[in-house]
């Protein structure tokens, strides 16, 4: 088992930044990538931004690109979310999700094992 623990949420106002972290505890070993995802009030919980955990790969949605950063300490378990430039529109829950297994595919929730139970970020305009 993974437990996944968010925290750096808030509330900021539109242009300003966030740095969101998940420590990993448990059978960290077993890790493959980290993700982050998020849901807003009645919508569906879309990928956000993921990261291999050896080699560093990094992958981000469209709408993220060039404003947020993800990031990982391996030796401390915790991967980052360097969120900048922040809009009214990225309001949402954020979840952070492990991959226990290799897949190739990181945009998908199914492709994740393990999730946190989610930072609550508000940008307000």
């Amino acid at each position: 088992q993974v437990q996944l623990v968010e925290s750096g949420g808030g509330l900021v106002q539109a242009g300003g930044s966030l740095r969101l972290s998940c420590a990993a505890s448990g059978r960290t070993l077993n890790i493959y990538a980290l993700g982050w995802f998020r849901q807003a009030p009645g919508k569906e919980r879309d990928f956000v931004a993921a990261i291999t955990w050896s080699g560093g790969s990094t992958y981000y949605t469209d709408s993220v690109k060039g404003r947020f950063t993800i990031s990982r300490d391996n030796a401390k378990n915790t991967v980052f979310l360097q969120m900048n430039s922040l809009k009214p529109e990225d309001t949402a829950v954020y979840y952070c999700a492990a991959q226990a297994h290799y897949s190739g595919r990181h945009y998908y929730q199914r492709d994740y094992d393990y999730w946190g139970q989610g930072t609550q970020v508000t940008v307000s305009s």
